[in-house]
């Protein structure tokens, strides 16, 4: 049966599918994945123990996939260091905006090949990459951080892969990135049918992009301390 993405979820809803993890992310604009220093801020928290991970159930770990293929939200490791979060394309555009100004998340060395490779491929795995790049799963995994904290490389698509005599799947994932153009600006990639999108990058300085983003998030959080929507949007 399809998702029905426009489900909806009233604010505080607990999150208990795809359906709801969408709507979680389309209300916030810009959500953790795990929990950090504001609190209830996050996928995790919004969760129920039941759903998280569990033997019954892979929980947001793999409704994260069907979030990523509406073609509406990005998924990467693009906040707190390198920590896995969503955002609506509204927010990471924003987030595109500042982060792209900053000297400090120009790509070089292993990082410039890696961007430069997936330009030149307009898409790539991970397990390309490594092959690419001639790294271990590790220290690829760290280059693709920085990547994707710089706002240059998103998650594309993940896909689920089987394994075993029976073909089962419990949890194993392969990753490709693009970059973030490439998914919501061009028509169709990566998914066919998909909409045109906008432009991605707002009409305003990187400065006003980071003004809005505190803003949206001390209206979701007014005790959030600057220090810890520091590490959010760092």
């Amino acid at each position: 049966m399809p998702i029905d993405f426009h489900a909806g979820n009233p604010s505080g809803a607990p999150i208990t599918g795809p359906e709801k993890m969408y709507s979680a992310v389309m209300e916030y604009g810009l959500l953790p994945f795990f929990a950090g220093d504001i609190p209830g801020y996050s996928i995790e928290e919004m969760t129920p123990p039941s759903h998280w991970f569990t033997s019954e159930s892979l929980g947001p770990w793999d409704w994260k996939i069907d979030c990523i293929r509406s073609g509406e939200i990005a998924y990467g490791k693009f906040i707190r260091g390198g920590k896995a979060a969503f955002a609506t394309i509204e927010w990471y555009g924003h987030l595109i905006n500042y982060r792209r100004s900053l000297d400090k998340y120009r790509p070089e060395g292993l990082q410039k090949k890696a961007y430069e490779g997936i330009l030149s491929n307009g898409s790539m795995t991970s397990r390309e990459l490594r092959l690419f790049c001639s790294l271990t799963k590790g220290k690829m995994d760290s280059v693709m951080a920085k990547l994707q904290m710089s706002t240059l490389v998103v998650t594309g698509d993940i896909q689920r892969v089987y394994k075993g005599e029976d073909l089962h799947y419990s949890g194993w994932q392969l990753t490709s990135y693009c970059t973030p153009e490439d998914l919501f600006e061009d028509d169709g990639f990566p998914f066919p049918g998909a909409a045109k999108r906008r432009h991605l990058i707002p009409d305003c300085t990187p400065e006003e992009s980071l003004a809005k983003l505190k803003s949206h998030i001390l209206t979701l959080f007014p005790d959030a301390s600057d220090k810890s929507i520091a590490k959010i949007l760092g």
